[in-house]
């Protein structure tokens, strides 16, 4: 939403500003230039990329149109999971979440919190380290390394959709230059013809350099910076996890490990103390 609000502010101020000062559209159209910038980044993104890197890119390119986030409610939910889980391991013992982490999504428990079921990532995020709970006697400390470098290869993967399109955006300039050279070439060739010839030659190959700035500063990099966002988005989401599971291991009682996950949540999206408390019960 707020994305294709900001391509229509970008164009919108680009071409009225043009416009304000008298100039010709089209001029601006130049459909060779477009060919040789955008053919030349989507081949230097093809051979940079191996395919489940591309795969990816794809997918999360998606998302820049989304409003989907990780809002408040989504977390009063993951708090409420967790505190049901843990509450449940405090009251019966390890043993009794066994089936529910095995298959969680035929579990009753899981099943009551349907954004985390849905987040297939966060949901065996959880599942697997219960399940290391479970079967290992793990010191706190070593419990929390471990889900950090579950975390860090995560965020990794992540983040290489907006590592590799912050790359593309970064040639744009250099590859808006190739087509502004090439253009250059081809009026040299007309050398001999008029100068209103020559002008409009000289004016079409500038566009290539206009449009690399242009798709550079203004859309991809732009692009690259909001998935940049939401992978660090997700990466909160699984901290919160963290620190709920380390608490607890380390002797806090489930609703005071729960608190720990609420103050890890940033911004406006953390849920206040009594709304938290409210969530946890009316579950």
């Amino acid at each position: 939403m707020f994305a294709a609000i900001g391509i229509i502010i970008v164009l919108g101020s680009v071409i009225g500003g043009f416009l304000m000062e008298e100039g010709n559209l089209h001029v601006l159209f130049q459909p060779a230039e477009v060919v040789i910038i955008f053919g030349a980044a989507i081949g230097g993104l093809i051979i940079a990329s191996p395919a489940r890197v591309l795969k990816n890119i794809i997918k999360n390119i998606k998302t820049i149109f989304s409003s989907d986030s990780t809002n408040k409610q989504a977390y009063l939910e993951l708090l409420s999971l967790l505190n049901t889980i843990l509450s449940k391991i405090r009251k019966d013992g390890l043993i009794s979440i066994e089936a529910d982490i095995e298959n969680p999504q035929k579990s009753a428990i899981f099943n009551k919190y349907k954004t985390v079921v849905a987040n297939s990532r966060a949901l065996e995020f959880i599942c697997d380290n219960l399940k290391v709970i479970i079967t290992a006697n793990m010191p706190p400390h070593e419990l929390d390394s471990l889900m950090e470098i579950d975390i860090e290869a995560h965020h990794h993967e992540e983040m290489t959709p907006a590592t590799s399109i912050a790359k593309v955006a970064d040639a744009l300039p250099g590859l808006g230059i190739v087509a502004a050279v090439l253009g250059v070439v081809l009026t040299m060739g007309k050398i001999d013809q008029p100068p209103s010839v020559l002008g409009h030659s000289i004016g079409a190959a500038l566009v290539g350099t206009f449009l690399g700035v242009l798709m550079c500063y203004g859309f991809v990099g732009p692009m690259a910076t909001n998935l940049e966002h939401k992978a660090k988005e997700k990466e909160v989401y699984f901290q919160v996890i963290r620190v709920v599971l380390v608490a607890f291991v380390g002797g806090a009682a489930p609703q005071m490990a729960v608190e720990s996950g609420r103050r890890a949540i940033p911004g406006k999206e953390r849920p206040t103390f009594s709304e938290l408390e409210k969530s946890l019960s009316s579950r």
